[in-house]
Order: C-alpha cells, then structure tokens, then sequence
C-alpha cells in the first residue's frame, strides 16, 4: 500500500501580540486553528499560504518566512505534512465570504489561546506559534 501524505499549509500572522485564528466547525464542535488547509493542484506553498488566509479570514497577506515543516498523524490515521508559514497582514475584505465551515475569525493573544487549550484543533496550533516565538525563520528562498 502506498503511503500518500496530506500536504497542508498554515499561517502565522501576529500584529501586537496578537494571532489571527479561525474557529471552525469540526464534526460537533468549534475548534480553534490557525488559517490553514490543502494545497491544491498547480499551485505553490506559498499560494496555498496566502489563498488559505484570505478564504479563511478575509485579510490579504503577504508572507514573509518559513516556521517549520510538521508531520501530523490525525486520530483517524491520516498523516498530515504541515508547511508552516509567517505573514503580515496586509488588508482586510470584510465583503470577502469565509469558507464553509468556518464561525469566524479572531486576534487572541497568547495566553487566550493557552487558556482554551481544549478547543485547538491539534497540539500543533500552539506548537506552531511557540516556533515562531523562539525558534529562528527561514527565508521563503528554501522552497523551490
């Protein structure tokens, strides 16, 4: 049997201490996550980065480093490989429509999202933003 990976991205956007996150239905439950999702065909990490974002949140971005790569495996078996991206928020559409499935979009801070640790999507939401936090970026020159 053939091991065929997920790749997925997400984004980190900070603004004054300050994280963009979505919350999203997830079966029963809202869960909170950074904007993120599947790469899709013809297009690069960093497409896949920015489109997320905006599909997600409706603020345009540009992004600016690599976090990390992760690899994920879901209570249901999937392995997730997981392109971590820095950006900057560059304008907000609040015209723009959010993806099905998605309540809403919020700044937390921190300790916000520490203290509703319970509701985060996977372990890698806060595993994400801690790299940011103390680990170096890498230039957006190490994908090709």
């Amino acid at each position: 049997m053939r091991f065929l990976p997920h790749v997925t991205v997400a984004t980190i956007v900070e603004d004054q201490g300050r994280f963009l996150m979505v919350e999203e239905q997830r079966g029963d439950r809202i869960v909170i996550n950074q904007p993120a999702g599947h790469l899709e065909a013809d297009e690069s990490l960093i497409e896949a980065a920015r489109r997320e974002v905006l599909e997600e949140t409706a603020w345009e971005v540009e992004i600016t480093s690599v976090v990390g790569l992760y690899l994920f495996k879901a209570d249901n078996g999937v392995t997730y490989q997981r392109a971590c991206f820095a950006g900057k928020a560059l304008h907000h559409c609040p015209e723009q429509p959010l993806d099905h499935g998605i309540v809403r979009a919020s700044w937390m801070s921190l300790e916000q999202l520490q203290a509703k640790r319970q509701d985060l999507r996977s372990y890698l939401v806060l595993d994400c933003i801690q790299d940011y936090l103390n680990k170096p970026h890498y230039s957006l020159d190490l994908i090709r």
